[in-house]
């Protein structure tokens, strides 16, 4: 089963608003970078569609350590989603999973790898994070720039 670390961040103006995303997978000897932006969207959505991109990116079954620095994603797929599964994707609460489309297709994905999901302090000078934060601003700058000659 190969190696892979993958590195993803999201990002928003505004909260609603447009939002980018991005995932850098590196294996033994390859890199590659994923990215992509929306026009009205969350930073949890962005950061969710990150992991979910890069996972369904591998084409086999890997051994992947992917890095976030969204708690959101690290505690919901580590601690959360079992119970949310368990109550019919319910919060302890009793109200309805915030995200539920985007947390299934990441339980999906997650589910075809073995993965070792890392949480990383964002905008602490981590490489591969700072990558994606960067490659998700450009993705938003560039959907922007886009529109805007349309």
């Amino acid at each position: 089963m190969s190696k892979v670390e993958i590195y993803t961040d999201g990002a928003c103006r505004g909260n609603p608003g447009p939002g980018g995303w991005a995932a850098v997978l590196r294996g033994a000897d390859y890199e590659k970078v994923l990215q992509g932006a929306e026009t009205e969207t969350t930073n949890n959505r962005m950061e969710l569609t990150a992991a979910v991109r890069a996972l369904d990116a591998l084409k086999q079954p890997c051994r992947v350590t992917l890095y976030t620095d969204s708690e959101y994603v690290q505690r919901g797929i580590s601690e959360w989603l079992p119970a949310w599964k368990t109550r019919g994707w319910k919060t302890a609460g009793r109200k309805p999973v915030k995200n539920q489309d985007l947390w299934q297709q990441l339980d999906a994905a997650a589910g075809r790898h073995a993965v070792d999901w890392r949480w990383v302090r964002g905008h602490a000078g981590n490489a591969g994070n700072e990558q994606a934060d960067r490659l998700a601003n450009a993705a938003i700058d560039e959907m922007l720039r886009v529109n805007n000659e349309e």
